[in-house]
C-alpha cells in the first residue's frame, strides 16, 4: 500500500470521529495517545484537555474502533499480495479493494479471486466449458444448442451438448453467488426479513424437555432477543435443536434475475437455471452462514454488555473499610468453618464450630466461641457466606447474645471456591486448606469487594447471562475493561494491596504488580510515589501511568494519598504558596481553598478541567467513589422456599440482571425471578433501567414451585402471575457450572457455597 503509516492514521481518526460523533482533533488526540502508551483510565481521569474530556467509554470505543480499522488494514494488506501474486491485480481490483470501508466488502470483492476448494465450476472449466459460459451469458436471446454441441468431447468427459450446457450453468452459478452487487443485494434482503425458526430433532423430545419452548419457534430475525439466540444456539450445540435462518427463496431469486437475466430466449432460461441453482446451493447457503454468525455476534454483544454492567455494580458495592471481622462459611454437617481477620485482611485465627446441625453442647459451645471470639480480637463485624445453612447460621448469631453495635451481614458468596483452589490463595495461605481459604474470602468481600474480586476470573461471580456461550475473547477484553474502570476509579493503597488488585492499575501488569509486592516486601511499606521508580521494570512511563491511582496514606507528600497526579505537585504546591500556606494547611482549611481561583492557574497543560479535578480531590483527598456501606438483613422467619406464601411482601437484594428480567435472593437459598413485564408498573425495555446488581428491592412473591425451586417475583403496585411469554424467556437457561452463574438463571445455595450452584431446568420455570 501507497499510503505512510501517519497518513492511514490520521485517516483512521478522521473516520473515528466521523463514524461516533466526535471532533477530529478529539479522536486524533486519542489515537496518539494510545499510539503512545497511555492506558484508557490515564487518559479519561489525565489528558482532559486533549480530549475534551471524552469519558471511559467514548475513549474505549476509539481504541477498538482503531483496532479494527488496523485489522482492516492488515486483511487489505494480506488480499493485494494474493491478487498481485496470482496475476489478478488490475488497477481497478486494485483501487476497490483500497477503497473497501468493511471486511464484508473487502471480502465481497476477494471472492472471485480466492484460492478455493474443488468445485463443480472448478470440474466444468477443466472440461474446456468456460468459453461456452460467457457465450450463454451474452446471449441470452439465442438458443445455445447449437453453441453447445461445439463442446462435446468425450475425450474431456463432456458426452453430448445437454452435458456442456450443465457444466455452463455451473460456472454462471458460481460467478452469480460470488458477484459483489448480488451478495449485497440478498444480504440486504436477510437484514431486513431474515426469519429465525427452530424445532426438536426427532427422538430428542423427552431428553431436551428444557427447550421445549423452542421445538416450534419462528420469529423475525432482527426482532429476537440476545437471549432468545444464544438459548436456541445453544439448544442446536447440545444436540436437541436444529435452527434456521432464511429469506423467501422467490424474492431472492426474483433480485439475483433482474441483476443477470436478460434475455427471454434460450440462453435467458440457462441464466435463470443457473440463477436459481446459485441461490440454492451457494449463496443461499452463505448468506444463511453469515447471519448465523452476525445475530451470534449481536447476541454475545448485549450478553457481554449486560454481564459487564453487573460486574461494575458487583464490584463497585460498598465497602465495610478496615475493620475487624469474623467470617463464617455456613455448612449443616460439616459445621461452619469460622476465621477472624484483622482490619488488613490478615487472617488471624480459624476453627470449625456447630451451630445448626450439631448436638445440643455443640450449639452451646458454638455460641460461647462466637462470644469469647468477639471479645477476645475486638471483633467489629460479622460476615456469613449465603449458601447452604445461611439463613440458620445468621439467626443462631444473632441470638447467641453478640454485642448488639456488631453487625452481621449475608454475604454473596459467588465464586469463592473458585478463588480457595486458584494459584492466588495457595500462595497466600499456603498452610491452610480450601475452606479456611473460603471464609477468609468471605470475610474480606465484606471488607472490600473490589479488592477481593479481583482474585478470581470474573466470569465466576456470578453475575453473567450466556458467559460460557458467546466469544470468550470479547468478554475477557470487555470484563477486564471494567475491572480495570473499576480499580482505578476506587484508587489502590500500594502498601497493602495485593498483586492481583495492583496488575489492574493503569500502566500496570501482573509482572510489575509482582516486583511492587517483592519491593515492598524486602524493604517495607512505601513512603513516596516516587519511591516507585525504584521498583524494578517500572519506568518512568510506567510512573506517569499509575502514579495518580496509586495512594500512599501517610506519605511523604501529603498529596500522595490522593488522586492528584505526581506532575501536578508542583502546581498544588504554587496554589498553596501564593495563599501564604503549605499543602497540608490546603487539605485541611476549606477557607484557604475557597479562595483559590482555578482560572489563575490555567496553563497550556492544565485546563480548567485538570483544575477542577485538582480542587475537588483537594476537598476530599482519595475520596472513595463507592456509596456508604450499610447492613442488610432478610425477613426474620423466612429461610426456606416452604415458607414463602404468594402475596407475601419481602425485602430483596439483586444478585443478576440479565435482558429478561432480574434475579433477586430473598434468603431461601434459592433466587427468584422478577421478569422483565414485573419490574415496574411502567413498560420496561431494558431491565437495567430500573435495577443493579446488589440493589435493595422490595419484591412480593406471586408463585412458587417447591418441588422444582422456582420462585416468582414482581416488583409491581398489583403483581401478576408470569404468562407464556414469561416462561419462554427462560427455556434452555440450564447450567452446572461450578464457576459461577450462568445463562441468567436463578442461583440456588448450595451445599457446596461459593460458586457451587445447582440449576435445573429453566424451561418450565412456571407452569
Amino acid at each position: 500500500m501507497t499510503e505512510t503509516f501517519s497518513e492511514n492514521t490520521a485517516a483512521h481518526a478522521r473516520r473515528i470521529a466521523q463514524e461516533l460523533g466526535l471532533a477530529v482533533g478529539r479522536a486524533a488526540a486519542v489515537v496518539g495517545l494510545l499510539d503512545g502508551g497511555a492506558t484508557v483510565p490515564f487518559i479519561a481521569r489525565y489528558r482532559k484537555e486533549a480530549t475534551g474530556e471524552m469519558d471511559e467509554v467514548q475513549i474505549a470505543a476509539v481504541r477498538d474502533r482503531l483496532e479494527q480499522l488496523r485489522e482492516l488494514d492488515a486483511r487489505r494488506a494480506s488480499i493485494l499480495k494474493s491478487l498481485a501474486e496470482n496475476g489478478h491485480l488490475l488497477p481497478a481490483l486494485e483501487a476497490a479493494v483500497k477503497k473497501a470501508g468493511t471486511p464484508t466488502e473487502l471480502e465481497d470483492l476477494y471472492a472471485p479471486y480466492k484460492p478455493k476448494r474443488r468445485t463443480r465450476a472448478t470440474a466444468a472449466r477443466e472440461r474446456g466449458l468456460e468459453p461456452l459460459a460467457d457465450f450463454v451469458f451474452g446471449n441470452q436471446d439465442v438458443d445455445p444448442a447449437a453453441e453447445a454441441a461445439k463442446f462435446v468431447s468425450e475425450e474431456k468427459g463432456v458426452p453430448d451438448a445437454a452435458a456442456a450446457l450443465a457444466g455452463a450453468r455451473d460456472i454462471i452459478a458460481e460467478r452469480v453467488s460470488e458477484d459483489k452487487d448480488a451478495r449485497a443485494s440478498c444480504r440486504e434482503l436477510f437484514e431486513k426479513t431474515a426469519v429465525l425458526s427452530s424445532a426438536v430433532i426427532r427422538g430428542k423430545e423427552e431428553e431436551g424437555a428444557k427447550f421445549r419452548d423452542y421445538f416450534e419457534w419462528k420469529e423475525p430475525l432482527a426482532a429476537a432477543p440476545s437471549h432468545r439466540v444464544l438459548a436456541i444456539r445453544r439448544g442446536e450445540k447440545e444436540g436437541f435443536l436444529f435452527f434456521r435462518i432464511t429469506v423467501d427463496e422467490d424474492a431472492a431469486v426474483s433480485r439475483l434475475e433482474r441483476l443477470f437475466v436478460r434475455g427471454n430466449g434460450g440462453g435467458g432460461n440457462a441464466v435463470r437455471e443457473a440463477v436459481r441453482d446459485a441461490w440454492k446451493r451457494l449463496l443461499g447457503p452463505s448468506l444463511e452462514t453469515e447471519a448465523r454468525l452476525k445475530s451470534k455476534e449481536k447476541a454475545d454483544e448485549e450478553a457481554i454488555r449486560v454481564f459487564a454492567a453487573n460486574a461494575v455494580e458487583l464490584l463497585m458495592a460498598p465497602a465495610l473499610g478496615q475493620k475487624s471481622v469474623l467470617a463464617l462459611d455456613p455448612g449443616f454437617r460439616t459445621g461452619c468453618k469460622l476465621v477472624v481477620l484483622d482490619a488488613q485482611g490478615k487472617l488471624l485465627h480459624h476453627e470449625v464450630v456447630f451451630p445448626t446441625a450439631g448436638s445440643p453442647r455443640q450449639r452451646e459451645d458454638a455460641g460461647t466461641r462466637l462470644r469469647v471470639l468477639c471479645s477476645q480480637f475486638k471483633v467489629q463485624a460479622i460476615a456469613i457466606g449465603n449458601g447452604t445453612a445461611s439463613r440458620e447460621t445468621e439467626l443462631f448469631v444473632r441470638e447467641c447474645g453478640l454485642p448488639a453495635d456488631v453487625p452481621v451481614v449475608v454475604v454473596n458468596e459467588s465464586g469463592a471456591s473458585i478463588y480457595s483452589a486458584s494459584e492466588a490463595a495457595r500462595e497466600e495461605f499456603p498452610n491452610e486448606d480450601i475452606t479456611v481459604r473460603g471464609a477468609v474470602s468471605i470475610g474480606r468481600r465484606l471488607m472490600d469487594p473490589l479488592a477481593e474480586l479481583v482474585k478470581i476470573d470474573p466470569k465466576s461471580i456470578g453475575v453473567g447471562q450466556y458467559q460460557h456461550d458467546v466469544n470468550q475473547t470479547a468478554l475477557k477484553r470487555a470484563l477486564d475493561d471494567t475491572v480495570v474502570s473499576c480499580v482505578n476509579r476506587v484508587g489502590v493503597e500500594v502498601n497493602t494491596a495485593s498483586k492481583q488488585l495492583l496488575s489492574y492499575v493503569s500502566g500496570l501488569n501482573a509482572g510489575i504488580a509482582a516486583e511492587i509486592v517483592a519491593y515492598r516486601d524486602a524493604h517495607g511499606a512505601f513512603r513516596s510515589r516516587g519511591e516507585l521508580k525504584r521498583v524494578p521494570r517500572l519506568g518512568e512511563k510506567t510512573f506517569e501511568q499509575c502514579a495518580g491511582f496509586l495512594r500512599i496514606r501517610g506519605g511523604e507528600h501529603p498529596l500522595d494519598a490522593s488522586a492528584v497526579h505526581p506532575e501536578r505537585y508542583a502546581l498544588v504546591e504554587r496554589m498553596a504558596k501564593d495563599l501564604g500556606a503549605d499543602v497540608s494547611a490546603l487539605l485541611a482549611d476549606g477557607g484557604l481553598r475557597s479562595r483559590i481561583r482555578p482560572e489563575k492557574y490555567v496553563s497550556e497543560d492544565a485546563g480548567l478541567p485538570t483544575l477542577r479535578d485538582i480542587l475537588g480531590e483537594l476537598e476530599k483527598p482519595g475520596r472513595d467513589p463507592r456509596e456508604k456501606f450499610e447492613a442488610f438483613s432478610f425477613k426474620e422467619g423466612v429461610r426456606e422456599i416452604s415458607d414463602l406464601k404468594e402475596g407475601m411482601r419481602l425485602p430483596g437484594i439483586v444478585t443478576n440482571v440479565t435482558a429478561f428480567g432480574a434475579f433477586v435472593d430473598v434468603g431461601v437459598h434459592q433466587d427468584g425471578l422478577v421478569h422483565v413485564s414485573q419490574l415496574s408498573d411502567r413498560f420496561v425495555s431494558n431491565p437495567a433501567d430500573v435495577v443493579k446488581v446488589g440493589q435493595r428491592v422490595s419484591v412480593v412473591v406471586t408463585e412458587v414451585d417447591a418441588a422444582r425451586s422456582r420462585i416468582g417475583l414482581s416488583m409491581k403496585t398489583r403483581p401478576e402471575k408470569a404468562s407464556r411469554g414469561v416462561r419462554e424467556s427462560f427455556s434452555g437457561c440450564v447450567s452446572r457450572s461450578r464457576r459461577g452463574v450462568d445463562a441468567g438463571t436463578p442461583r440456588r445455595h448450595s451445599s457446596g457455597g461459593r460458586g457451587g450452584s445447582s440449576f435445573g431446568s429453566l424451561g418450565d420455570f412456571f407452569k
